[in-house]
C-alpha cells in the first residue's frame, strides 16, 4: 500500500475516512504456527479513495483505489461477497521494511449494502 508513511500513529479512523471498502473474500482466520482457528479474515478492495497523499517522487497522485485490505475479526462471521463494510472498531498498525504494510484487527464488520 502506498502513503502509508504518513500514517505512523495509524489513525485507521482517519485513514479511512473518505474510503468505501467492499467485501472479495472470506476465510478462516488461522495462527500461522498451529493451524488453530482465531476468528475470520475479511479481505476487501478499496472502491472509494478521497484521502490526500500528495504526490509520489515522480510527481504522480498516490492513490490506494483498488487495493486491497485484510480484516481480523476474533470471531467467526459471514459477510456475503461484494457488498460495502465498515471495521467496527479497527486497530491497525503499519508495518513491513518499507513501512508499506497493514495489519488490521477489528470487533466485527458492519455490512452496509451493495
Amino acid at each position: 500500500m502506498k502513503g502509508l508513511s504518513k500514517f505512523q500513529n495509524m489513525d485507521f479512523e482517519g485513514f479511512a475516512k473518505g474510503k468505501q471498502f467492499m467485501s472479495v473474500s472470506v476465510k478462516p482466520w488461522k495462527n500461522y504456527e498451529t493451524g488453530e482457528i482465531l476468528g475470520t479474515k475479511l479481505e476487501s478492495v478499496i472502491v472509494k479513495d478521497k484521502t490526500d497523499y500528495g504526490l509520489s517522487k515522480d510527481g504522480e497522485k498516490i492513490s490506494n483505489l483498488f487495493e486491497k485490505i485484510t480484516f481480523k475479526v476474533a470471531a467467526e462471521i459471514d459477510v456475503p461477497l461484494n457488498v460495502e463494510i465498515i471495521p467496527i472498531n479497527p486497530v491497525a498498525k503499519v508495518y513491513g521494511e518499507y513501512r508499506n504494510q497493514l495489519s488490521v484487527t477489528a470487533d466485527d464488520i458492519q455490512v452496509v449494502g451493495k
